[in-house]
């Protein structure tokens, strides 16, 4: 049940989107037990974004919300390949990619209720 939320302050057109959706479904795979087929992916672009104080250079910020994965296994090699994507994809410099992971303790997904507990 991951969910991937990209925020950028620059634009993205529809090739760059899908490069980044499929990338992201091949990448998730790093993650024990998780693959495209569960992977919920979100793109903002535009965003306002000032890093030290500025706004003249490409910055994203990433949110990763993963169910079940407590120990975190897996982590640093999937932040390895989410900045490796989207220097690739967009041209931002690794230092203005920050990623934050939630760990998700109870999960829904229409009516179907997930709980790790």
């Amino acid at each position: 049940m991951p969910f991937i939320i990209s925020k950028v302050n620059i634009p993205i057109n529809a090739a760059q989107e899908i490069k980044l959706k499929t990338r992201l479904g091949k990448a998730i795979e790093l993650l024990p037990g998780l693959s495209e087929k569960y992977l919920l992916a979100g793109f903002e672009s535009d965003c306002r974004f000032y890093l030290r104080g500025k706004n003249d250079e490409a910055i994203a910020y990433i949110e990763v919300s993963v169910f079940g994965n407590e120990n975190h296994l897996g982590y640093e090699n999937f932040s390895a390949a989410i900045t490796k994507i989207f220097v690739e994809v967009l041209n931002v410099p690794p230092m203005n990619i920050y990623i934050k992971f939630n760990d998700i303790a109870a999960w829904s997904v229409g009516s179907v209720y997930f709980d790790r507990r």
